[in-house]
């Protein structure tokens, strides 16, 4: 049965006091930030006029917006791990409802700084370089700024526009109970973590096979209403792209991400096309290897070598963690063992926990990674994943003023994605036996490929055509989701894999369809890594360092100009067809050592 959140041992959960010392604090500082914000508009709203006054908001401006970080984190990184929590989720209602409130009285700023001409602006850039950036980005948006009291009712529905995502969350992790499932006479748990944390990856296909089909048969039960939620939520975003006067979701998308459709059609064209090949002989490989007759999607998580899947503890993953991430140097080294020592993960396995894996990095405190432990050399790959979103907002946070930190989420899966290749680096370095080489390899292909370059490829494939249909003025339901994710399932696969039923339901397990064109930008990240990675291991520490600039610099670059930082070209079609035949490459390997172990057995 699964944990209960408040029966989890400590040492597994994260430190939330390094950002709130104790609940009872938490209204009475909300209350007062609400009234901060509206101060704060009472006293600038219709002075911005000049350069100087311009330079003295903004440095009131970005005062508050660093005061409310640590409590909006607070808030929302209490219900993250366990949805089904009362108290954090009226926590988090409130500061949802005190957001709108500030995002209102915030609005203005824009709308004034927008209104004033160029050359004041140009000359506050010159008084206070450090707001240049934030001023040269928001004159990029003049053009598509509506008038400000409209600005003004649109902040106010933040909270609201995003409904749709919080009822999805709380469909999936609070109203849907998964019960047991039977096999083989036996009587299993199931939820959504223990299916994609553990019976995914289960080495008995009967077992595996049986809880897929619960697991499907679950979804399934709420398909139209999860289908409704989605619609709205892309609905909202279609109404949003026409008010600001895009001729697409998907350019208004990419708008903030500062890339253009050349791109985003790449990585989901080029990979399609040529990546397939490859992950079906991957397919074929795992069918073999587990003496599968007919290889479906439910089979295509397992292991290689089922036999050789070593469990590891947490102490472990620490020590491989560090030893492969020491390449880094010593600053990097330092917050890897804070990470650990001061409690920034929480990777136990409870009830309501969100599924999967993210960083919060908030600005002026220390990164929180929540995770699920599953005690696989997979789940160190998604360790290590996670500690590179925290490397890269610790750089920046300590370079970079707030406005000036972050960077296109085109980038944003670059540095994360890049340490799970120096872990590949540093494993297949270390050990020259071929099960285990094999063994790395595989995990390579399975967990960093796998999962940043086929499913969150396919979801961005799939999310694509969502979006074709929405611009046409269509709309979507469960039918429609089914067949659209189907038939990128199938196209991809061919007939090496049998996409079974339910297979289709894998749209409703992704939040990531609520939080724009994110997808796509996984396969982005990991094109940079794994050229840049290339360039470590071959040239070592001018390469690392070149790595930590890009890291530091923020969002003060486009995600092309970080690229270039680190010597890769992303407006050709190079890096990505490199890297796909990275991916041929050890996919190659996995045959040969296959063969080669194959030839000792016998």
């Amino acid at each position: 049965m699964e944990v209960l959140r408040k029966d989890v041992p400590v040492e597994e959960t994260w430190n939330l006091k390094d950002l709130f010392e104790k609940d009872a604090d938490f209204e009475p500082v909300l209350v007062q930030l609400v009234e901060d914000a509206l101060s704060f508009e009472r006293k600038y709203q219709g002075t911005i006029t000049d350069a100087q006054k311009v330079i003295e908001v903004l440095t009131a401006f970005e005062a508050l917006q660093k005061s409310i970080v640590p409590i909006g984190t607070y808030a929302n990184l209490n219900i993250q791990t366990d949805l089904t929590d009362d108290v954090a989720q009226m926590r988090s209602a409130k500061y949802s409802t005190a957001v709108g409130k500030i995002s209102s009285a915030f609005s203005f700023v824009r709308s004034e700084l927008l209104a004033l001409d160029e050359a004041i602006l140009q000359e506050a850039t010159e008084l206070s370089p450090i707001y240049k950036v934030y001023l040269e980005e928001l004159l990029k948006q003049k053009p598509y700024q509506l008038h400000p009291e409209v600005e003004k009712a649109l902040a106010a529905f933040s909270s609201t526009f995003k409904a749709p995502y919080e009822t999805y969350n709380t469909t999936k992790l609070v109203d849907m109970h998964f019960g047991r499932f039977e096999a083989n006479g036996e009587k299993h748990p199931l939820s959504f973590v223990l299916y994609e944390n553990n019976w995914e990856f289960e080495a008995d296909t009967n077992v595996r096979r049986t809880a897929f089909e619960a697991f499907s048969n679950k979804l399934r039960d709420y398909q139209h209403t999860t289908a409704k939620i989605y619609n709205t939520h892309i609905q909202q975003e279609k109404t949003m792209a026409d008010l600001r006067g895009f001729d697409s979701i998907i350019d208004y998308l990419l708008f903030d991400q500062d890339v253009d459709r050349s791109l985003y059609n790449r990585q989901i064209d080029l990979i399609t096309k040529e990546l397939a090949p490859h992950m079906r002989r991957y397919a074929k490989l795992i069918q073999q290897a587990n003496d599968i007759e007919n290889m479906t999607f439910a089979d295509l998580k397992i292991a290689l070598d089922p036999e050789y899947d070593p469990k590891l503890t947490m102490s472990e993953a620490k020590e491989y963690v560090e030893k492969a991430l020491s390449v880094m140097g010593e600053d990097y080294k330092n917050m890897i063992e804070k990470a650990f020592n001061e409690r920034w993960i929480d990777y136990a396995t409870n009830k309501g926990k969100s599924t999967g894996a993210f960083c919060s990095s908030p600005y002026g405190n220390h990164p929180y990674i929540l995770m699920s432990w599953n005690e696989r050399m997979n789940e160190v790959f998604t360790l290590i994943h996670e500690l590179g979103h925290a490397g890269h907002f610790v750089n920046a946070h300590a370079h970079q003023s707030y406005f000036n930190s972050r960077p296109s989420l085109y980038f944003i899966e670059a540095p994360s994605t890049m340490n799970e290749m120096l872990l590949a680096n540093y494993l297949l370095a270390h050990n020259e036996d071929p099960r285990f080489k094999r063994w790395v390899i595989s995990n390579i292909v399975s967990k960093t490929y796998y999962h940043n370059f086929v499913t969150h490829l396919l979801e961005a494939a799939y999310q694509r055509k969502v979006y074709e249909l929405i611009d046409a003025g269509e709309a979507v339901n469960a039918s429609v989701l089914n067949q659209l994710k189907r038939s990128v399932l199938e196209d991809f696969w061919g007939d090496t894999v049998d996409i079974s039923e339910g297979a289709e339901l894998t749209w409703m397990r992704q939040p990531h369809y609520y939080m724009g064109l994110y997808p796509y930008t996984y396969s982005a990240g990991l094109t940079i890594s794994t050229q840049v990675s290339k360039r470590i291991l071959k040239e070592g520490k001018p390469a690392v360092d070149e790595w930590l600039a890009v890291l530091q610099a923020g969002g003060t670059k486009s995600p092309v100009e970080l690229a270039q930082m680190a010597g890769v070209d992303v407006t050709t079609d190079q890096p990505l067809q490199d890297t796909i035949a990275y991916i041929g490459h050890l996919v190659d390997e996995l045959e040969r050592l296959t063969t080669e172990m194959e030839a000792i057995k016998s």
